[in-house]
């Protein structure tokens, strides 16, 4: 499925259409509605860059409790191997 923006709406933005873009990504990314790794893809850029971003507009990334702690017992399982 596509999603047309009218030129109205990218002229009343005052943003070009990549800059419209940048922030729908953003926004749904901020509400939740999408993941790190799919918002990157949308915006064509390495997570890394994707994570430099949001920094510089001082968003924070979702990670959560239960993400760090598989996380860490992804580390210790690896770490011990």
């Amino acid at each position: 499925m596509s999603l047309v923006i009218s030129d109205d709406l990218v002229k009343a933005s005052g943003l070009s259409e990549n800059e419209l873009l940048l922030e729908i990504v953003l926004m749904l990314f901020q509400q939740y509605k999408i993941s790190l790794g799919k918002a990157s893809e949308l915006l064509g850029l390495h997570r890394v860059q994707f994570q430099q971003l949001i920094s510089e507009r001082g968003i924070c990334v979702h990670y959560d409790i239960e993400k760090f702690q598989k996380d860490l017992k992804t580390f210790e399982e690896t770490e011990c191997s």
